[in-house]
Protein backbone atom coordinates (compact mmCIF):
# COMPACT_ATOMS: atom_id res chain seq x y z
CA UNK A 1 0.00 0.00 0.00
CA UNK A 2 0.86 3.59 -0.46
CA UNK A 3 1.97 5.21 2.38
CA UNK A 4 0.18 8.15 1.78
CA UNK A 5 -3.15 5.79 1.68
CA UNK A 6 -1.04 4.11 5.19
CA UNK A 7 -1.40 6.85 7.06
CA UNK A 8 -4.48 7.97 5.32
CA UNK A 9 -6.28 4.55 6.77
CA UNK A 10 -4.55 5.22 10.03
CA UNK A 11 -5.44 8.57 11.14
CA UNK A 12 -9.24 7.15 9.87
CA UNK A 13 -8.55 4.31 12.15
CA UNK A 14 -7.87 6.73 15.60
CA UNK A 15 -10.40 9.33 14.45
CA UNK A 16 -13.26 6.39 14.34
CA UNK A 17 -11.63 4.83 18.15
CA UNK A 18 -11.62 8.36 19.91
CA UNK A 19 -15.07 9.11 18.41
CA UNK A 20 -16.05 5.94 19.85
CA UNK A 21 -14.83 6.24 23.11
CA UNK A 22 -16.10 10.12 23.42
CA UNK A 23 -19.27 10.24 25.90
CA UNK A 24 -22.26 13.17 25.71
CA UNK A 25 -23.07 13.48 29.67
CA UNK A 26 -26.75 15.42 29.65
CA UNK A 27 -27.31 17.09 32.65
CA UNK A 28 -31.05 18.04 33.34
CA UNK A 29 -31.37 20.41 36.33
CA UNK A 30 -34.67 20.59 37.50
CA UNK A 31 -36.95 23.15 40.04
CA UNK A 32 -36.10 25.88 38.32
CA UNK A 33 -37.39 29.26 40.29
CA UNK A 34 -37.30 31.87 37.50
CA UNK A 35 -35.96 32.52 34.06
CA UNK A 36 -33.88 35.53 35.62
CA UNK A 37 -29.97 34.96 35.08
CA UNK A 38 -28.24 31.95 33.64
CA UNK A 39 -27.43 28.28 34.70
CA UNK A 40 -23.83 27.00 35.48
CA UNK A 41 -22.62 23.83 36.17
CA UNK A 42 -19.31 22.64 36.26
CA UNK A 43 -17.99 19.37 36.07
CA UNK A 44 -15.02 17.50 38.21
CA UNK A 45 -13.35 14.32 37.39
CA UNK A 46 -11.95 13.26 40.63
CA UNK A 47 -11.64 14.49 44.61
CA UNK A 48 -8.75 15.91 44.26
CA UNK A 49 -9.96 18.63 42.30
CA UNK A 50 -13.54 18.68 42.85
CA UNK A 51 -14.67 22.41 43.48
CA UNK A 52 -11.38 23.89 43.27
CA UNK A 53 -10.55 22.91 39.34
CA UNK A 54 -13.68 21.58 36.91
CA UNK A 55 -12.56 19.98 33.37
CA UNK A 56 -15.67 21.41 32.03
CA UNK A 57 -17.99 24.22 32.88
CA UNK A 58 -21.17 25.39 30.99
CA UNK A 59 -23.51 28.31 31.24
CA UNK A 60 -27.33 28.55 29.47
CA UNK A 61 -29.80 31.10 29.94
CA UNK A 62 -32.62 30.32 33.48
CA UNK A 63 -35.71 29.17 32.42
CA UNK A 64 -38.74 28.37 34.92
CA UNK A 65 -38.97 24.41 35.61
CA UNK A 66 -36.20 22.58 33.73
CA UNK A 67 -33.39 23.14 31.06
CA UNK A 68 -30.90 20.68 29.71
CA UNK A 69 -27.38 21.16 29.27
CA UNK A 70 -24.99 18.51 27.32
CA UNK A 71 -21.56 18.16 27.73
CA UNK A 72 -19.90 16.73 24.76
CA UNK A 73 -16.96 14.20 24.31
CA UNK A 74 -16.36 13.42 27.42
CA UNK A 75 -14.32 10.69 28.50
CA UNK A 76 -16.09 7.79 29.82
CA UNK A 77 -15.67 7.82 33.84
CA UNK A 78 -16.77 8.92 37.02
CA UNK A 79 -17.79 12.93 37.46
CA UNK A 80 -19.22 15.09 39.95
CA UNK A 81 -21.48 17.51 38.61
CA UNK A 82 -21.79 21.17 40.74
CA UNK A 83 -24.92 23.63 39.61
CA UNK A 84 -25.86 26.99 40.64
CA UNK A 85 -28.58 29.57 39.22
CA UNK A 86 -26.73 32.90 39.34
CA UNK A 87 -29.82 34.78 39.05
CA UNK A 88 -28.65 38.27 39.21
CA UNK A 89 -26.22 37.75 36.33
CA UNK A 90 -22.83 38.85 38.53
CA UNK A 91 -21.05 35.24 37.06
CA UNK A 92 -20.62 34.06 40.24
CA UNK A 93 -22.24 32.18 43.26
CA UNK A 94 -23.28 34.50 46.21
CA UNK A 95 -23.04 33.49 49.90
CA UNK A 96 -23.53 35.49 53.09
CA UNK A 97 -21.22 36.69 55.46
CA UNK A 98 -20.52 33.32 56.56
CA UNK A 99 -19.98 31.98 53.51
CA UNK A 100 -22.96 30.32 52.83
CA UNK A 101 -24.67 30.06 49.33
CA UNK A 102 -28.05 32.52 48.92
CA UNK A 103 -28.80 31.27 45.53
CA UNK A 104 -29.94 28.40 44.54
CA UNK A 105 -27.56 25.41 43.89
CA UNK A 106 -27.27 21.38 43.75
CA UNK A 107 -25.01 18.69 43.24
CA UNK A 108 -25.33 15.49 41.24
CA UNK A 109 -27.08 12.54 43.01
CA UNK A 110 -28.71 15.27 44.69
CA UNK A 111 -26.17 14.80 47.24
CA UNK A 112 -26.06 16.90 50.23
CA UNK A 113 -23.42 17.80 52.65
CA UNK A 114 -23.58 17.86 56.32
CA UNK A 115 -21.76 21.26 57.13
CA UNK A 116 -20.45 21.71 54.42
CA UNK A 117 -20.47 20.85 50.44
CA UNK A 118 -20.87 17.01 49.79
CA UNK A 119 -17.84 15.12 48.98
CA UNK A 120 -16.73 13.85 45.63
CA UNK A 121 -17.73 10.23 46.47
CA UNK A 122 -21.15 11.66 47.46
CA UNK A 123 -21.71 12.92 44.16
CA UNK A 124 -19.78 11.06 41.50
CA UNK A 125 -21.95 9.59 38.73
CA UNK A 126 -20.72 7.03 36.72
CA UNK A 127 -20.51 8.23 32.16
CA UNK A 128 -20.68 5.30 30.67
CA UNK A 129 -19.31 5.06 26.72
CA UNK A 130 -22.75 5.40 25.29
CA UNK A 131 -23.49 8.63 27.35
CA UNK A 132 -26.13 9.23 30.33
CA UNK A 133 -28.10 11.67 31.82
CA UNK A 134 -27.85 13.19 35.22
CA UNK A 135 -30.55 14.62 36.94
CA UNK A 136 -30.39 17.16 39.51
CA UNK A 137 -32.86 19.30 41.52
CA UNK A 138 -31.96 22.90 42.48
CA UNK A 139 -32.43 23.95 46.07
Amino acid sequence: MHPIRSAACLALTLCAIGAASAADLTVRIEDIPSAQGSIMVALYDGPGNFLRKPVRSARVDAAKGAVDIVLKDLPAGGYGIAVFHDANGNGKMDSNAMGIPVEDHAFSNNARGTMGPPSFEQVKVDLPAAGATAAISLR
